[in-house]
């Protein structure tokens, strides 16, 4: 097969412990998955169905970045997760059997043009210009499912500088991993190299040029980013 151009590197993440990286398809992201942070965002925390929304796989940028701030935006936020990495194919896959699409875990800075989200959000329109930006998925090394097991809880937390922001437990979800493997199942094909981000808890807020931002998920470690100037 024949490209007019040279097709583009394949986007990756790092694996913990491994010189091999981890393949990206697609990237899907739940909204609103801890209460406290749905009622922050003047939303109803009570558990309706989820729904979800995607970033470009390219969008992926490793633990230790220095990520530009964004153009368009007057307001970039962080939004600490738990990422899941899909490993197998599944199609209606029932809650019972999602573990077994899990391959691995790791933490997630789900950045945020906050100002476009919202103006979007009121407008009706799609959110795509607020969180589907270049270098807006921070995501950390994965690590095996086969090594930590089934994550159902475990303390997530995201500090700017020093300073804690985000503090909660994995238990807090409203939609469990395998219940949002599940649902995510029913609406598309899930294949390897997918990745899921489950949502964030409460205390989301601005960065600035010059932040160090850094979200630890406990059995996963730490996920450090720093934001420099607008790029030029």
């Amino acid at each position: 097969m024949s490209f007019v151009f040279a097709p583009l590197p394949t986007p990756s993440a790092a694996v913990h412990g491994e010189a091999a990286r981890f393949p990206i398809r697609r990237i899907f992201c739940v909204g609103r998955n801890y209460e406290a942070h749905a009622r922050e965002m003047g939303k109803d925390p009570t558990r309706e169905a989820p729904f979800f929304f995607s970033k470009p796989a390219d969008a992926v940028v490793d633990d230790g970045a220095v990520v530009p701030y964004p153009p368009l935006t007057k307001d970039l936020q962080h939004e600490a997760e738990l990422v899941v990495a899909i490993g197998r194919p599944g199609f209606h896959v029932p809650e019972e059997s999602a573990w077994n699409l899990v391959w691995g875990y790791a933490i997630g800075n789900d950045l945020t043009r906050r100002d476009l989200q919202l103006e979007a959000r009121d407008k009706g329109r799609p959110w795509d210009w607020g969180k589907a930006f270049d270098n807006s998925a921070v995501c950390g090394p994965i690590h095996m499912a086969t090594q930590v097991g089934q994550l159902s809880s475990g303390g997530i937390k995201l500090s700017v500088n020093g300073t804690v922001r985000q503090d909660a437990n994995l238990s807090d979800l409203i939609w469990t991993v395998p219940e949002i493997v599940s649902i995510l199942s029913r609406a598309v094909r899930l294949l390897p190299g997918d990745l899921v981000y489950t949502g964030t808890p409460a205390g989301v807020g601005a960065l600035l040029p010059g932040d160090v931002c850094v979200v630890e998920i406990e059995g996963l470690g730490a996920l450090t980013t720093t934001i420099a100037e607008t790029a030029g």
